[in-house]
């Protein structure tokens, strides 16, 4: 008989919570490339054991960190409209753009994952992937409506298409109304005329 784990054996969600902080803190103030298994042990106040207890090197710990901070950031709406729920959208993908962390972070591992495919793939998975099935749905329903015109995957690149390129790209602030412009355009893209 398997005896239940006790101590240091079991994973406790606080410490993990505090350790995926301070993946994001670390990640962002040196990047992927300098990042280092000693130093979130060092701002995280456990030992390296517990990071490695959790995920078996860097680029795991990378992309579980991102995604805890990533996916839950995605709504599901469902206005009955579709551009009510591009709109929604549109909102939560500027949010996650924006936040302090990934605003540092999504840069900077994007272009590492060009150089990394298996840190690409990693990140497909654990983040971009898990991202889009979530919004899948609202795409779906617009289907069921009439009111898509495009292939669901189509739709799901070009909401946060522009908003990933002005803002992480071209570094440009929005301006007053761009979301409202965005969703209005992204509609006539991909609605039936």
């Amino acid at each position: 008989m398997r005896r239940t784990p006790t101590g240091a054996a079991v994973l406790q969600p606080a410490k993990t919570a505090s350790i995926t902080t301070a993946v994001l803190e670390e990640l962002a103030e040196s990047g992927y490339g300098r990042l280092a298994m000693e130093a979130v042990a060092r701002r995280a106040g456990v030992g390296k054991s517990a990071l490695y207890r959790r995920w078996p090197g860097k680029p795991e710990m990378v992309t579980a960190a991102l995604s805890e901070l990533s996916v839950p950031a995605v709504p599901t709406p469902d206005t009955g409209t579709l551009r009510a729920d591009l709109r929604v959208l549109v909102e939560a993908m500027h949010e996650w753009l924006t936040h302090p962390l990934i605003a540092r972070i999504l840069p900077d591992v994007s272009s590492e994952a060009v150089r990394n495919p298996d840190l690409a793939d990693a990140l497909r998975r654990t983040v971009g992937d898990p991202r889009r099935d979530m919004a899948r749905p609202v795409f779906d329903r617009a289907v069921a409506r009439g009111e898509l015109a495009v292939d669901v995957d189509l739709a799901l690149d070009l909401v946060g298409a522009p908003l990933y390129w002005r803002l992480s790209v071209r570094h440009v602030p929005l301006t007053p109304g761009y979301l409202n412009d965005l969703t209005d355009a992204l509609l006539r893209a991909l609605s039936h005329p």
